[in-house]
């Protein structure tokens, strides 16, 4: 059974920076994309970033391009998101989302974390 367990977030003041973690356990991700979603109170949820395990091959959403990083520890099992140059428009529960590679669709999700920016 997937888990995913994310943790980091909280309240930053505009122009802070914060580091999401997802913790990954139940199955090898080598055949799996890692991806970052968020979702703001009365909006739909949107792709943030992914990153290919096997290769570390990324994409991001044009809002948080040049802001936020996403990486992987392999050892750890663990994905990463670095955000910086945080802006009020990025509060959102952020979630951590695996899915196969060549499959369209995210399968497993965490709980999702909490982050607030304020002006």
């Amino acid at each position: 059974q997937v888990q995913l367990v994310e943790s980091g977030g909280g309240l930053v003041q505009a122009g802070g920076s914060l580091r999401l973690s997802c913790a990954a356990s139940g199955r090898t991700f080598n055949s799996y994309h890692m991806g970052w979603f968020r979702q703001a109170p009365g909006k739909e949820r949107e792709f943030v970033s992914s990153i290919r395990w096997s290769s570390g091959s990324t994409s991001y959403a044009d809002s948080v391009k040049g802001r936020f990083t996403i990486s992987r520890d392999s050892a750890k099992n663990t994905v990463y998101l670095q955000m910086n140059s945080l802006k009020p428009e990025d509060t959102a529960v952020y979630y951590c989302a695996t899915r196969r590679i060549f499959s369209a669709q995210y399968d497993d999700w965490g709980q999702g974390t909490q982050v607030t920016v304020s002006s």
